[in-house]
Formats: C-alpha cells, structure tokens, sequence
C-alpha cells in the first residue's frame, strides 16, 4: 500500500495562523493536522516508507521526519489534481494507493472503513455530514455537494451543487483509495484528459477532485462509497479551528 498525503494547500482562510506554515501544519488541539493523520496511520500498521508527501507553499516548514516529500512547483496555480500527480511515480502498479487531503483530521475508524471496503476505487463517505456542517455554517446546503448512489451501491455523482438535502445522501470527505489492479488503468486515465477542457467550470490546472472522479465514473469507473458516521473534521477557517478547539475535538 502507497498512500499520498496532498499537503501543498495554501490555506488563505487560515491566516494569520498559515502566514508562515502551510496548511496542514495548523495545530488542532495541540498538534498539527498533519500529525493527527499519521498518527493514525501509524496505529494501523502503515510504516514511514509507505506515506509520500505532495507539498507546495512554505513546504520547509512541513515537519514530517522519514517521509519521501515530493513538490507541486505550480501550487499557487493549480488545484489538488495537478498535486496528486506531482507524486506520480509514488503511485505504484499493483499496490492500493490511498490518497488523503491534508486538512482533514479523523478517528482510526475512518480510515479503517475506507481499507476495508473493497473495489476500483473507494471514497470514505459520511452518511451524518448535516450534524458538522450545521456546526459549520447556518445553512448546511451552502457548501455541501452533491452525492448520489445509484441501485448497485456504486457513486454516482459527486461535487454538484446540490438543490436540496435528497441530492446529498452522504459528504464526501477527501479519502480516497484505488485498488492495486486499477493504479495504472487511474494514471493512463489522468493522462488522457484532454488538457483544453473545462471541468465543472475549472480548466486542467485547476480541476477539482470530485471533478476527477466525476470523469472516472462517467468512463466506466465503479466507485464504491465507504460509509461513515462522523468521526472527522475538516479544517477551512479559523471560526472553524476555533469551534473546534473550544470543543476539544481530537484532543
């Protein structure tokens, strides 16, 4: 197994506390996001040598001792996508890749369920995000996204813009993992996008990962949710670090 932690992420809504570390790096109740993640990691077993880091904006302040880094030199300038594949050789054939945001924080469960759902690719999903995103903002539908299922179990759509809760039947939440029979059929597939489209309103550079997905799926791609109750958070502003904090999340 081969995970990819995306940790080039200049975290704007984060300042003053990312005016001199990247993202990632922001402590949540005494540690940084980082740390909480491979803490995790470590707990299951995955050792130093099969986690890669994909850093970008103040990456000398990443503090990760024995982790093979690797560096998105267009971080100001593109989106997640493009750092994945910063780290393209980490990813290879015949072993699962995971690929984890960097600004995300979750219990061993998590991450547990996404290792142990199996097929071409799997997504931790939560079925109970409205009770962290009503924490997070008065109306949950404001940025929440789009998630349906179709009668096989398999995603079917992701990212959208949603129009009402029927259209969100759980969040996705930045854990993704590609089986190890699919990881060169996934590069072959990124390689052949053509690099002059618009995706959901974004060009190449700056395609999002749902958007990715999305592009997978309509390919053919079967994409199988692993289902969640809570037990995460994801780290945009500071009113959220500070809600967080005062509730002593993680600690």
């Amino acid at each position: 197994m081969n995970i990819i932690v995306l940790a080039a992420g200049q975290g704007t809504r984060l300042r003053p506390y990312t005016n001199d570390k990247p993202k990632c790096m922001v402590s949540l109740s005494g540690k940084p996001l980082l740390h909480h993640q491979l803490d995790v990691m470590e707990r299951l077993g995955i050792t130093k040598q099969d986690i890669a880091l994909v850093g970008g904006y103040l990456q000398e302040a990443l503090v990760a001792p024995g982790l093979k880094q690797y560096r998105n030199e267009r971080f100001a300038q593109t989106n997640m996508v493009e750092t994945l594949f910063c780290a393209e050789e980490f990813m290879v054939d015949g072993e699962d890749l995971i690929i984890a945001y960097g600004d995300i924080v979750y219990e061993q469960t998590v991450l547990q369920a996404l290792l142990d759902t199996q097929g071409d690719m799997v997504i931790t999903a939560d079925l109970d995000w409205e009770k962290l995103w009503s924490l997070r903002m008065a109306n949950p539908l404001d940025d929440a996204e789009t998630f349906k299922i179709n009668e096989d179990g398999f995603v079917c759509e992701l990212g959208k813009k949603p129009e009402s809760k029927d259209e969100v039947q759980a969040q996705y939440m930045g854990l993704i993992k590609v089986s190890a029979d699919k990881v060169c059929a996934f590069k072959a597939f990124y390689h052949s996008l053509d690099r002059a489209e618009i995706y959901d309103g974004k060009d190449f550079d700056n395609m999002y990962m749902t958007s990715f997905i999305q592009n997978l799926i309509d390919s053919g791609w079967k994409v199988k949710p692993a289902f969640v109750h809570n037990g995460w958070v994801e780290v945009d502003t500071v009113d959220e670090l500070d809600m967080y904090e005062s509730m002593g999340i993680f600690k």
